[in-house]
């Protein structure tokens, strides 16, 4: 268990490089993890995300999650990270990594281990120390990200809504999002737990877009046959554009059939419509709250 533990932590420490060189070089560890569910090659979308239940708290949790804590700790530890607040950036070490031969098992792990074998011994240079020091934290330090129980329950919410009330969020959701509903082929309920509409999107330079739109309420993922059967319902409308949303996800496979074709289809899963719900305040009230500082928790 505990070697199998090691390997996947190697490969998420190769994956999330290749992120981070795709998404630019600053990125969350949200984004991370949502491009390495949608486009790794190596870590199936199952492996990102499998929820267990702890025994001990009887609460859900994602080994995933950990995992890619761990992972980005040790990039911070040996250099190929930085961490601002919530933001982690590529180091110069990072941005020139060469990611065809990188290998986490050979190039981080050894170092850490290394590095953690002197710190137990009260060794650890100053440098070294730093380093540490720094990525202390950083296997929480998104903890809130991961565990706001908001998010799942205005998702519980949203698959026990009754029809009208479904529709009405919806209609309310895609209006705050910038597009008309149109009110003749508007958003109606249909038979298989969801909606389908058709609306239109004016730009900054007063250009107006047809758009398709549809909303499912699965407890399953969206798979790419369902991609493809609303592709038939933007050549019904004759719309440009589509935007696809669900409570739930949408498969690896869905994601790559919605950008295939000449009409790219905009998804929206469960977790991006909690972010526009909160981006909007939309039937949500914010809350301030306070996290002591270690100072108040030491016991010295």
């Amino acid at each position: 268990m505990a070697n199998r533990q090691i390997n996947i932590e190697n490969l998420t420490m190769n994956e999330i490089l290749k992120s981070m060189h795709r998404l630019g070089g600053q990125v969350t560890r949200k984004e991370i993890c949502e491009d390495i569910h949608d486009n790794s090659n190596t870590i199936s979308e199952d492996e990102v995300d499998k929820i267990k239940v702890s025994k001990k708290t009887g609460n859900k949790y994602s080994p995933f999650a950990w995992t890619l804590n761990y992972a980005i700790k040790y990039l911070i530890m040996t250099g190929y990270l930085t961490q601002d607040g919530r933001l982690l950036e590529l180091s110069e070490k990072g941005r020139n990594v060469d990611l065809s031969s990188f290998d986490g098992a050979r190039d981080v792990r050894p170092v850490v281990e290394e590095m953690l074998e002197k710190q137990k011994q009260g060794k650890a240079s100053d440098s070294e120390q730093s380093n540490i020091d720094d990525s202390d934290d950083s296997d929480d330090s998104d903890s809130d990200e991961i565990e706001e129980p908001w998010r799942q329950q205005l998702l519980d919410a949203l698959i026990k809504m009754n029809p009208k009330k479904f529709e009405l969020f919806c209609r309310g959701l895609l209006t705050k999002m910038g597009i008309d509903v149109d009110e003749e082929k508007g958003v109606q309920y249909v038979a298989d737990g969801g909606i389908d509409g058709f609306g239109y999107v004016c730009s900054d330079d007063y250009r107006t877009t047809r758009v398709a739109l549809q909303a499912k309420r699965w407890q399953v993922k969206v798979s790419s046959p369902e991609i493809d059967k609303f592709r038939g319902a933007m050549d019904k409308f004759n719309a440009e554009f589509g935007i696809f949303i669900t409570n739930s996800d949408f498969t690896r496979e869905a994601v790559k059939t919605a950008r295939e074709g000449t009409r790219i289809i905009t998804l929206i899963n469960g977790d991006q419509i909690c972010d526009l719900v909160a981006k909007y305040n939309y039937y949500v009230e914010p809350v301030t709250t306070y996290r002591l500082k270690d100072f108040y928790l030491d016991k010295d």
